[in-house]
């Protein structure tokens, strides 16, 4: 997707170790109009994997993930991070590492809004390792979903978490794939 590629090229940076700051329009301040439109581009691809939940994880997939709903007039749960009060005792919950944390991180949901028998779509702002959206399919999985798809609107392919994913045998994209991150700069696969 051109856009959110010329957005990457103008404002993100590269912070060495394989991380890419984009927090100045999709994960801290939003740009709603791109998210928009990356919603609408995920809509497009997914439109026929029958989808009746999307799925994503705290905090920084929610944008791409709400508009994706938006667009496909479908709600939208994410993983929480931490328990709060209002959650029930019973909850959805695996663990996943966190590269920008830098620690293993909670992923939480309530069972009253994943439930058995929902097709579920993950959407997220990265896939590098693969390892949060492996917790998000254990996620849906234990809840008794089926998963249809996995979108993300970022892929550092150097990471190979798309191998790890096949396993899924469900339809993957992403928006922009970036093939390296050395030298300080941003290499994407189509370049």
């Amino acid at each position: 997707m051109e856009l959110l590629k010329e957005r990457i090229r103008t404002d993100g940076q590269n912070l060495g170790n394989g991380i890419l700051k984009v927090d100045g329009f999709v994960n801290h301040q939003v740009d709603p109009v791109l998210m928009d439109a990356c919603g609408e581009t995920f809509a497009r691809l997914f439109a026929d994997v029958g989808a009746t939940k999307i799925l994503t994880a705290e905090i920084s997939g929610i944008a791409p993930a709400v508009f994706t709903g938006k667009h496909m007039n479908l709600p939208v749960v994410y993983a929480r991070k931490s328990k709060p009060v209002t959650m029930p005792d019973q909850v959805f919950l695996t663990l996943a590492p966190s590269h920008t944390k830098g620690r293993t991180v909670e992923l939480i949901v309530s069972p009253e809004y994943l439930a058995g028998g929902e097709k579920v779509l993950i959407i997220d702002d990265f896939l590098a390792s693969g390892a949060t959206i492996h917790g998000l399919v254990r996620l849906a999985k234990t809840a008794g979903a089926r998963l249809v798809g996995i979108g993300a609107l970022i892929e550092k392919s150097f990471e190979l978490g798309r191998e790890s994913l096949k396993q899924y045998e469900v339809p993957i994209h992403s928006l922009v794939s970036i093939s390296a991150m050395d030298n300080n700069e941003i290499i994407f696969a189509e370049d």
